[in-house]
Parts: structure tokens; C-alpha cells; sequence
């Protein structure tokens, strides 16, 4: 395997195709480079990013493809780059470990250091073309590094257990714990005003107020419910939604949610019509529903990809510019009949000089200044697309569509849901299920949304087939991925031989935790003896991790309540009398 030209070229991913002509020797992950890097006895730089992350593309036209930068890559590493949609698994490692190193929450571009063995043993995030605000510059971090490695090779190489044994999660037993105690510690780190956490940025956590939605259908106690209709409110009204096609941004960069961080995610709008679904249960204000549709609309319209299935995000950036698509100048609007009564319209703009548009009092503009700021928009260049499918998300997307179909009482998207999971199964399981891209790659968050996805589909229409295939996919799970000697299932299959590290993903990221879902199914399928140690086990992390696991904290209660005779459901229970 020659490691001295750029490899990417043949990798089908979108993300890796941008850096196919970096002068940087890129090669693609896989057992035979880690053994070339074992071989040649060289340190590994290992860089993980996505298609549409913004800061991604900044590092790599300030340094990716600097001839001088890479020149120094290529000398002193042997370096290697992931797509982390498509290997989910690599990135919950190497973050992990970069949390472990520097006591900080990771985030992307990913910039990792490994040892010949491909055990990490530094890492950072972004690092600046020159030195800035106290960070070094890449060619510094690239020499220093290289010297640390050279003069402490023998130590660094030592570190491979112990850095095994503080990645390995750690479990606490208790036995009949009250789960509602550890839900409500997260209600005090809530912004009461705004909505989401105290402070910016502002992430619409999904997974969080699910699952207080969840306990104020079980309680009625309208301490869960208040958190979750101010986010809707702010989510829906606000900048970081898109008012003009639908759908949201990844996340605001300010406290009020006006200036979003502008890529859009299929992963954060399945969550937001399914919450904003659920939500609308409750409340059936005209206004909810009216943006559920829209962001519908938006995600089976712009979202679709040559198979028919959706792909997975809109960068943030059009002609190298951020939010360039999305915004407007005062003089581009002004005349607008009556846009004022519907947005807040200031000449000097609100971000940049720019205009990001922000609701008035809940009301829906006419479809008439709609159309016209869409005008607008179709004379400039669209963001980049990755249009790469995935198997969790586009099973996300039929679970969303059922879930909005039981609110809009529109068979339609029904019927769609059932369309959808036709083409997965045409595409994903002709003969075994795979992420995305390589047959051979398949993680536990694809089978845990795919059994959630035929359990919703069976209960929606009746059709049992649905029902007998989550069964076949429930074992073929346990197959795959439980480790039963721990009672847990672990992210990647249990014969995957590329990783220093066996990944066992306990808490929530961008997307539920698979092991939550997992407990959900079981409960779903009266799966009891499966449930029970399962459920045990996530006990058992929850008195350590409880803090990223609020989907096990609904999922273990969902179980218990199940198994104690309650009228439940994944949504919540029927409260006693």
C-alpha cells in the first residue's frame, strides 16, 4: 500500500471526495493503512469531519491545502480521514478520548494524534493556519507533536491500558431507583427565558425534552411541559428556523436563538417533527401545525437524493460565505408589501449587516411574501448537499412521518412512511442491513431505529409483516452486537477488528442512544427477560452518566412500567387515579 499519494479519490463519500486534491497523502481508514502505519513504526494524524461542518472547510483551505502545511503532514505522519456519518463508531472512540485528554467537550474538525498502533495519545479540534487567541498554530502543533513522539515513543506506546481502562465505562448498582429525581437535576440547568441551557451556544437537545415530554404525560405535572413549549415556541418563531422552505438549523450561536450556525441536519429535523408531533398532541394551535407541515414539506422535497431516500445535511456556507443563502439586505426586502407585520425587518440588519428573519407574535406570513423571499433566494447558489444516506436516519424520517400523520390526520403521510421504508428495505436490507456506504459496515443505532420504525409502522396500520420483521431484526441484533457478559450492546459489530477500543455508547449524541431504543423495542415487543438486564445495566451507568443519558432515563421507566402493569406507551402512561 503505497502511503505517498492522496487516496480519497475512490471513497464514495461526499465528505471525502472534498479533500480528494489537498496535497495532504490522505489515505481512508481500514485495517491494512493502520498496519502500513505499523510497519513504517510512523505516528498517525487522524482528522475527523463531515460534509457540511463549517469549521471543516476552514481548516482545511487554511491548511489541508497549504503545499507547506501538508509537505510537514506528509513527512512526519501518516495521515488518515474520516467521515464521521459514516463511521459513527471512530468518532464516539476518538472523541471520547479527546474528552480524556483535555477534560473538554470535542466537537469538529477532529484533529487526533495516534501512536504506530493507532492507540490516540493527543488531540484538538480546530487549529488556526497561524497562531491566534492563545491557540498554536497547525505547523506548531504538527512539529511539536512529531518531537514529543520521537523523544517519549517508548511512554506514549505504554499508555495503550491505561487509557483503555479510563475510556471503559464504569457502572454504579442500585436496584429500584426513582428515575424522576435524576430527570429533574437537568431541569435546573434549563433557561427558564429563553428556552434550552443556560447560555450559548443554544443546541435544541432533543433527546432531553423528549423525555420530559414523555413524564408530563405519565404526571401532568407541568413542570416537564413548560420547558418543552417555550423550545417549541422559540424553535418555531425564531432565526434558527428557516420561515421561508421550513426546517431548522443545527444550533444558534447566541442566547436568544436568532443567529443559527446555518447547516441544516436530517438528524435535527426528524427530532424536531417528531417532538414538535408529540407536542402538538397537547396543544393543536394552527401555528404548530402549520410549521410541522412546512418542515415536512421541506425535508421530502430538498432532502431526496438520487435513491429516492433522503440524504443527510445542507452545508451552512454558499460560495464560501456563511449564511449567504439564507439572509437578506434591507434593500433586497424593504418594499415587501406588509413584511413588518410578520418580521422583525431593522435597516442595519441583525447579524453582520444582514437580516436573518425572526417571527412577530406566532403569526404566519402570507404565502404571498413567502413566495417573494423565495424568489429571492432561487437567483443564488444553493449550499453544498451531502446527499450520503444513511440507514438510523432515513428509519428516523419514516418514525417522524408516522408520528406527524396521527396529529395532521393526513393519510398521505402514512402512506409515505410506508413508501419510505420500501425503499430501505429494497436498498439497505436486500441481504443484511448496512449504514451507508460499505455492505460491511453497520452500527446498533441502524437496527435500533429500523425495529423502532417497523414497531411504529405496525401499530399505524395494522400490517403485522411489519411486526414479524422487527422480530427477525431484534435477533439479528442481539447477534451482532450484545455482549452478554456485560447485559449491553456495543455500537459497532462484535467482530469489527479496526478499533484499539471496543465502543460501548451509553449516552445520548446527536441521535438517541441506541442501547435507550434497544430497551424501548424490547419493552415494545414484551421482550420482559431481554428487558430486565438490559434495563439493569443502564441502571447501572445511569448513577454515573446520568447526565447524557436523559433516552435511558425514559426508556428504563417506560420498562418499569410496562412490567408493573401500566397503561403505557413510548409517549407516556395513563396517569392512576
Amino acid at each position: 500500500m503505497s502511503i505517498n499519494q492522496n487516496t480519497l479519490a475512490s471513497d464514495p463519500s461526499p465528505y471525502l471526495q472534498q479533500h480528494k486534491d489537498n496535497p495532504v497523502n490522505w489515505q481512508v481508514w481500514s485495517k491494512n493503512i493502520l498496519e502500513t502505519a505499523k510497519k513504517n513504526k510512523k505516528p498517525i494524524l487522524l482528522s475527523i469531519g463531515y460534509a457540511s461542518c463549517h469549521w471543516c472547510h476552514v481548516m482545511a483551505h487554511e491548511s489541508f491545502e497549504d503545499k507547506e502545511t501538508a509537505d510537514l503532514m506528509n513527512k512526519y505522519f501518516i495521515n488518515i480521514k474520516v467521515d464521521r456519518e459514516e463511521r459513527p463508531d471512530l468518532d464516539f472512540v476518538f472523541q471520547s478520548s479527546f474528552q480524556l485528554f483535555n477534560q473538554a467537550g470535542g466537537g469538529w474538525p477532529l484533529t487526533m494524534f495516534l501512536d504506530e498502533n493507532g492507540v490516540p495519545f493527543m488531540g484538538g479540534t480546530y487549529f488556526p493556519k497561524n497562531s491566534q487567541n492563545g491557540l498554536p498554530s497547525f505547523k506548531e502543533v504538527l512539529q511539536n507533536v512529531y518531537d514529543a513522539y520521537n523523544q517519549q515513543k517508548e511512554n506514549i506506546i505504554k499508555q495503550k491500558d491505561l487509557i483503555i481502562k479510563n475510556l471503559d465505562l464504569k457502572k454504579n448498582s442500585v436496584l429500584n431507583q426513582d428515575l424522576e429525581p435524576i430527570l429533574e437535576t437537568s431541569l435546573n440547568y434549563l433557561d427558564p427565558i429563553k428556552g434550552g441551557y443556560k447560555g450559548a451556544p443554544k443546541f435544541p437537545t432533543f433527546n432531553l425534552y423528549e423525555t420530559l415530554l414523555y413524564f408530563y404525560n405519565k404526571t401532568k405535572d407541568k413542570k416537564y411541559l413548560d420547558p418543552v413549549a417555550l423550545i417549541i415556541k422559540q424553535l418555531c418563531s425564531k432565526g434558527i428556523y428557516d420561515h421561508v422552505e421550513g426546517g431548522i438549523s443545527r444550533y444558534a450561536v447566541d442566547e436568544n436563538w436568532v443567529i443559527p450556525h446555518f447547516e441544516k441536519m436530517l438528524y435535527d429535523n426528524t427530532q424536531f417533527i417528531l417532538l414538535l408531533s408529540k407536542y402538538c398532541k397537547i396543544n393543536k394551535d394552527e401555528y404548530f401545525l402549520e410549521k410541522l407541515d412546512q418542515t415536512i414539506q421541506f425535508i421530502k422535497k430538498e432532502f431526496l437524493n438520487s435513491n429516492n431516500l433522503l440524504g443527510s445535511a445542507y452545508d451552512a456556507d454558499s460560495d464560501g460565505v456563511e449564511g449567504k443563502y439564507y439572509t437578506y439586505s434591507y434593500d433586497e426586502i424593504k418594499n415587501l408589501k406588509e413584511i413588518e407585520k410578520y418580521f422583525e425587518i431593522d435597516q442595519k440588519g441583525n447579524w453582520e449587516g444582514k437580516i436573518i428573519l425572526v417571527e412577530k407574535n406566532k403569526k404566519i406570513p402570507p404565502k404571498e411574501i413567502i413566495s417573494e423571499l423565495f424568489n429571492i433566494r432561487l437567483k443564488r447558489n444553493k449550499p453544498f448537499f451531502d446527499y450520503k444516506v444513511q440507514l438510523d436516519l432515513n428509519c428516523l424520517w419514516v418514525s417522524s412521518l408516522i408520528s406527524a400523520s396521527e396529529i395532521l390526520k393526513d393519510k398521505k403521510y402514512l402512506k409515505l412512511a410506508e413508501d419510505f421504508y420500501s425503499k430501505i428495505e429494497k436498498l439497505f436490507l436486500d441481504q443484511k442491513a448496512y449504514h451507508s456506504y460499505s455492505k460491511d459496515i453497520v452500527f446498533l443505532e441502524d437496527y435500533a431505529f429500523l425495529i423502532n420504525s417497523l414497531l411504529d409502522l405496525s401499530d399505524a396500520t395494522m400490517n403485522f409483516k411489519y411486526r414479524n420483521i422487527a422480530k427477525k431484526m431484534t435477533q439479528e441484533t442481539i447477534n451482532k452486537f450484545y455482549i452478554s457478559e456485560k447485559n449491553i450492546f456495543r455500537k459497532n459489530k462484535i467482530n469489527s477488528k479496526d478499533l484499539f477500543f471496543d465502543p460501548i455508547e451509553i449516552s445520548d449524541n446527536t441521535i438517541p442512544n441506541g442501547n435507550a431504543i434497544m430497551l424501548v423495542n424490547f419493552t415494545r415487543q414484551g421482550l420482559i427477560e431481554e428487558g430486565k438486564k438490559l434495563s439493569s445495566s443502564l441502571n447501572s451507568y445511569l448513577n454515573i452518566y446520568k447526565n447524557y443519558m436523559t433516552t435511558a432515563i425514559k426508556a428504563v421507566d417506560f420498562f418499569n412500567s410496562k412490567v408493573s402493569g401500566k397503561n403505557c406507551n413510548e409517549q407516556g402512561c395513563i396517569k392512576d387515579d
